[in-house]
């Protein structure tokens, strides 16, 4: 389940250094990054007439060897750079490119495919205003548009904008992700990404979701084997009810809800209770939190279960404080409101928030938003792959619910079945379409199992 890795601008360094001191020189890594630049562009555009914007650093020193590469296969480039290049290894780069360097300015015309390599990983301020409207100007101009490792103007670890950046068609990264290529605002400038290996150890706990494996059923098994998820309805029983739905879709083999009034339209495969017994010993998975409303006492009777627990919406802002999540065995699915009001202000990026909130709690927390991340206390954290933008309504959230605790109630570890539940939940939605409401993403979830 564990998906491509990704490496803070610190760790790639790291994991540089590690390859030089194992004998690959700076040369042959910068050589290997170009020309996994150069294949990349090529397979996306073909032979487009090319310019290739270098800067000063090594993100540069990529550029000349690609728009060296690219020459090679009869493509007609141009370079223009910002200035000298000011390491060893741009230098050498620049001597292996063949053609003139024209200085990037106002009179530098563009081309159908223009390539930025001007900064990448690393970057800690934004661009001169000079430079960033030359940037516009020339891919305003292009037919397509390449950043090499990330658009210039993005921050690595946090994804944030340090200037305006533009949005590209195509991100070439080597070696390893970074956290910028899947957090917002970064992730919907970088458009497609590629990922060229250079030859480095990316050695991490932090990676992107993969398509999960989810567990075969056993052929002898009965519906509890499956796994029982017991939902607590509140005061909105509309929202229960999308999550027993998505947990019933999702393969759990008994969807039981305690409500004390009968919720109209669940299938008739869901059982409806008037009495909460959570501390069934056949419970897989407690579902509490959506549609709740101020019903505190349901929060405190589902932490009274000895069962593993998802916890949601009005579950989360009622908890008060994260430690009272301690040796719950619980996930929690909080958007930034929810997270804010639970965790208050913590430092660093979306992913660094995300994990000290799962230290804190000892929960899995799956920090929600068009960049989800989920955190866990043993320090791994996984990023979700872009996702539909008609995720964003009404109860797609009571689904992800749902789903995580059906595949908690099969057995499947927390961590694992908060990342499996993500990765499916976009799926279902990419299945469902962008005219897509909740109940019509809880349908799609079979389609997206049946992806797999």
């Amino acid at each position: 389940m564990t998906g491509r890795p990704i490496l803070t601008a610190a760790q790639m360094r790291a994991a540089e250094q590690a390859a030089i001191d194992a004998g690959t020189s700076v040369e042959q890594l910068m050589e290997r990054a170009g020309a996994g630049l150069a294949e990349a562009a090529y397979r996306f555009a073909g032979p487009l007439p090319t310019l290739v914007l270098c800067g000063p650093g090594n993100n540069g020193g990529d550029g000349y060897v690609a728009a060296q590469s690219l020459r090679a296969r009869g493509v007609e480039v141009r370079v223009a750079a910002l200035g000298d290049p000011r390491s060893e290894a741009a230098q050498w780069a620049r001597s292996q490119w063949d053609g003139e360097v024209e200085v990037l300015s106002g009179e530098t015309g563009s081309a159908p495919l223009v390539i930025d390599a001007l900064f990448g990983t690393g970057l800690k301020r934004g661009l001169e205003d000079v430079v960033a409207q030359q940037l516009s100007r020339l891919c305003d101009r292009a037919v397509a548009k390449v950043a090499s490792d990330l658009p210039s103007g993005i921050e690595t670890d946090g994804g944030a904008e340090l200037s305006e950046v533009l949005a590209f068609d195509l991100t070439v990264t080597f070696g390893a992700l970074k956290p910028a290529h899947r957090l917002f605002p970064a992730m919907r400038k970088c458009g497609r990404i590629a990922l060229a290996d250079i030859g480095i150890a990316a050695e991490t706990h932090w990676h992107e979701i993969a398509p999960p494996g989810l567990p075969g059923l056993d052929p002898g098994g009965h519906k509890y084997d499956r796994g029982l998820v017991h939902a607590l309805a509140g005061k909105m029983p509309g929202a229960i009810a999308l999550a027993a739905t998505a947990a019933a879709r999702m393969g759990a083999g008994y969807v039981r809800v305690s409500t004390s009034r009968p919720i109209e339209g669940l299938p008739a495969s869901i059982v409806q209770v008037d009495t909460a017994e959570v501390n069934d010993p056949r419970i897989g998975c407690l579902l509490v939190g959506p549609g709740m409303g101020e019903i505190p006492q349901l929060l405190t009777l589902a932490l009274t279960s000895r069962a593993p627990k998802v916890i949601d919406a009005e579950g989360i802002t009622q908890l008060g404080e994260p430690e009272r999540l301690r040796g719950q065995d619980a996930i929690i699915t909080p958007h930034a409101g929810e997270f804010a009001k639970l965790f208050g202000q913590i430092e660093g990026s979306k992913a660094d928030q995300a994990l000290e909130a799962a230290r804190r709690s000892g929960a899995v927390v799956v920090y929600k938003g068009p960049d989800t991340i989920v955190g866990s206390p043993d320090g791994r954290v996984s990023f979700a792959p872009p996702a539909p933008a008609w995720l964003a309504s009404a109860g797609t959230g009571d689904v992800l619910s749902g789903m995580i605790a059906a595949l908690r109630a099969r057995g499947i570890p927390a961590f694992e079945a908060a990342c499996a539940g993500v990765w499916l939940h976009g799926r279902a939605a990419e299945i469902a379409g962008p005219a897509m409401i909740a109940d019509d993403l809880a349908a799609a979830i079979p389609g997206a199992i049946a992806s797999l």
